[in-house]
């Protein structure tokens, strides 16, 4: 990477509209250090609740926390940020009246969006329409793997082995709620009802009980419109394997070590409250004790996971293991979690990436990848 004058700058993206933002906040607070660690210059750019952008300090970035129990948020701005495409690339400066003022290039944007309206194409756009170069997967990718319905529909078309679901779209609850209630309640209990294109496990519930479903369903809807309903693995083990783009391997993919979650409560799931608040309702193994076989299974499903949404430069894949040692891919995601206490920098850490590191090594992949079509 260039130093001095011309060292690569990053803007840094986090924030945004969705039930996400208080966590993206707080990554960007761990990315910011790892950035700044590895000598790139960072411009730090939040996005309001209300969707409007702003450039924020970097001293601003680095008090992210939750205190109280509360999770930090971007303010509303005074002056607005824009984007731009300029004679030497793209740039980002901040709008005061009729003047542009915080003028910067910019050579790679590192999105730290959680959810609709950042991890699921939209911003990716908005990037490939300022010719930027950018950290993780494309248009597609990104809008496939935020949708849990159609992320589904691309591993069955993959032959990747996916648990029974049935899918709640806004018609379909409008005008046939009951074959939609019907068609869930044939689902082995206990299911878990979830918006379509969410994260952090919010708008969850595990429901018990075919008359809690309507209910349920509703707490979902108020995340998304749209609604996936998907039978419970009883007993199964739930493992992740980190994925990470590499041209040295033979596969041109690099994967981890396998961590495993384990909720303490037996009816309890990883929830929102597990992750961030209430820690000590959950273990997050790394490494978990599987046998070599396992292993190998898991990092096999999970490249083949990766290819088949066509993901880029990262993904995290959460699996199921049963007592018979079946292994069924949940879900994949492009942008996981990074917070230092996340998954899936935890899992490079033990496999010998540190978080610097794995930092850098993401925005190198960002500039060696051309822009446009590919």
């Amino acid at each position: 990477m260039e130093t001095a004058a011309n060292r690569t700058r990053v803007a840094l993206v986090f924030g945004g509209q969705s039930s996400e933002h208080g966590i993206s906040c707080l990554t960007a607070a761990s990315v910011l250090q790892a950035l700044l660690q590895a000598d790139l210059d960072v411009v730090a750019v939040g996005i309001a609740p209300s969707g409007r952008w702003r450039q924020v300090s970097l001293d601003e970035v680095r008090d992210y926390r939750i205190v109280g129990g509360k999770v930090p948020e971007v303010p509303e701005p005074e002056h607005d940020a824009v984007w731009m495409v300029g004679s030497e690339g793209c740039e980002v400066a901040t709008r005061q009246g009729g003047h542009l003022v915080d003028v910067h290039r910019i050579d790679v944007a590192f999105a730290l969006l959680h959810g609709p309206f950042g991890e699921d194409g939209t911003i990716q756009g908005l990037f490939e329409m300022m010719g930027i170069r950018y950290v993780g997967s494309g248009v597609a990718a990104s809008a496939i793997g935020m949708d849990k319905h159609f992320m589904k529909v691309a591993f069955e078309a993959a032959g990747l082995p996916v648990g029974p679901y049935t899918v709640v779209t806004p018609e379909r609850w409008l005008r046939d709620r009951q074959a939609v209630l019907d068609e869930a309640a044939a689902l082995e209990f206990p299911v878990f009802v979830k918006p379509c294109r969410g994260g952090s496990s919010m708008g969850i519930t595990r429901v018990t009980e075919a008359l809690a479903l309507p209910e349920a369903i509703e707490v979902a809807r108020r995340h998304d419109p749209k609604v996936i309903i998907e039978q419970g693995f009883v007993g199964a083990r739930e493992l992740e394997c980190a994925v990470l783009a590499d041209a040295q391997s033979e596969a041109g993919l690099a994967t981890s070590a396998i961590g495993e979650i384990r909720v303490h409560d037996a009816d309890g799931f990883y929830d929102f409250e597990a992750k961030y608040l209430a820690t000590e309702q959950a273990a997050l193994d790394v490494p978990a004790e599987v046998d070599a076989d396992l292993a190998a299974r898991i990092q096999d499903v999970s490249r083949r996971a990766f290819h088949a949404v066509g993901a880029e430069g990262l993904a995290r894949v959460d699996v199921f293991a049963d007592g018979d040692g079946q292994v069924w891919v949940n879900e994949i995601n492009t942008m996981p979690g990074f917070t230092e206490i996340s998954m899936y920098p935890a899992l490079w850490q033990h496999s010998g990436i540190s978080y610097p590191e794995l930092v850098s090594r993401l925005v190198q992949l960002a500039l060696d990848r051309p822009v446009g079509l590919r």
